[in-house]
């Protein structure tokens, strides 16, 4: 079914998103959400020379072959739309449909089934351990062979329930801008020059120093790394493990209330975001790029404390404060215990905390509707591509 594959390359880039009239290199998380997302580039340097011919285009088809998490190696996606000059990286390929055989849509459809995902999955369970796949791995993925009346007809069944989830989607942002706008003006109206987060907090650790021994074997344990604390949340859909020891429990172990920070970022408006431990959490590690926050509950609620620190006003601080020459903005225990800290009532900080969780829960119960529609259009897919069902066209 396919006519080709085509992969891309890996020069040096700046960490910067290139400019409208600039070329850029995507990285891979341009493609594993599912969706082509043009803005996850990096900068090609002045004077590097181009490669027109590694453009994408839309009406690609992408998928990644290579990816830290094994769960995202093979995620694809159909380029509807992209901004001009950005070129395929080393860790994505560009399959090139037999349109006689296939419709390039079907295709991207048929690569994120659980059948193929399963397929792929197998792949990475080999010797070598690696989280990639090859060219030749991909061409011999077995997917259905229906005709192209067919594949047209789960298309647009499938996109009917794209439109569907993208209003959603819309609302769904909306509601989380205005949310962020109204705890923006809140934590505004506080004096950040009241204290520093020194005076406030319990403690402050950094979590553990991987390496080869950590490697796990007979004590296995999750533990969050960096890429799993997000702004304001935390990622648990891809939690590594390491080997533990009997010392670490009661060294690094999380508890529902910490806040985690996280230490460095090539990007300066992620310095220091900030996630909260919810019970989901409780009991995991987390690794040494990290710091864990704890604090008295009877002077800090602990959601006002990572509300705070992922405000405006500790993120002019980081910004203000670090300095780079690797491409990493890092900060230090040091400058942590010197961001400033607001002096808030208890239950000040209680309301501006209700405040938020009122929208969370709002936005939450948008989230489910959207992962509900997501379920369903998985199985009406299946349905079709089963012949356990067929599109009424009357």
């Amino acid at each position: 079914m396919l006519a080709g594959i085509e992969s891309g390359w890996s020069p040096a880039c700046d960490a910067e998103q290139p400019g409208r009239d600039e070329w850029g290199v995507v990285k891979v998380s341009a493609v594993t959400s599912g969706r082509f997302i043009d803005g996850e580039a990096k900068r090609l340097p002045m004077g590097q020379v181009q490669r027109p011919e590694l453009e994408i285009k839309r009406g690609d088809v992408l998928l990644a072959r290579a990816n830290g998490a094994r769960s995202l190696v093979g995620v694809s996606c159909y380029v509807t739309a992209t901004r001009p000059r950005l070129m395929l990286s080393d860790k994505v390929l560009r399959l090139i449909p037999d349109r006689t055989a296939v419709d390039p849509v079907y295709l991207a459809i048929l690569l994120g089934t659980p059948g193929v995902r399963s397929q792929i999955g197998n792949l990475l369970n080999g010797g070598t351990g690696q989280n990639n796949i090859t060219q030749d791995d991909v061409r011999a993925l077995k997917i259905p062979r229906l005709p192209l009346p067919e594949q047209r007809d789960i298309v647009a069944a499938h996109e009917a329930f794209e439109r569907r989830i993208g209003d959603l989607e819309r609302v769904t942002q909306k509601r989380s801008t205005l949310l962020s706008a109204a705890v923006s003006a809140l934590l505004r109206s506080q004096d950040s020059s009241g204290t520093t987060l020194d005076t406030m907090m319990v403690s402050c650790d950094p979590g553990i120093t991987l390496g080869a021994h950590r490697a796990p074997q007979k004590r296995a344990t999750g533990y969050l790394r960096v890429a799993n604390v997000r702004m304001g949340w935390i990622d648990t859909s891809d939690v590594a493990s390491l080997e533990s020891t009997s010392s670490d429990r009661p060294r690094y172990e999380l508890e529902a209330g910490d806040v985690l920070v996280v230490e460095g970022h090539a990007n300066p408006e992620q310095i220091g975001r900030a996630a909260l431990v919810g019970p989901a959490e409780e009991g995991l590690l987390y690794q040494n790029h990290l710091f864990r926050l704890r604090f008295d509950r009877d002077e800090v609620v602990p959601e006002f404390a990572m509300l705070w620190l992922n405000s405006e006003a500790v993120r002019s601080y980081w910004i203000s404060r670090c300095a780079t020459s690797s491409g990493l903005y890092t900060i230090n225990s040091k400058l942590l215990a010197d961001a400033p800290f607001p002096v808030v009532p208890i239950e000040e900080q209680r309301k501006i905390v209700e405040t938020w969780r009122t929208g969370i829960r709002a936005v939450d119960s948008l989230h489910d509707q959207i992962a509900k529609l997501r379920t369903i259009q998985q199985g009406v897919v299946e349905d079709l591509l089963s012949g356990r069902s067929r599109v009424n066209r009357t």
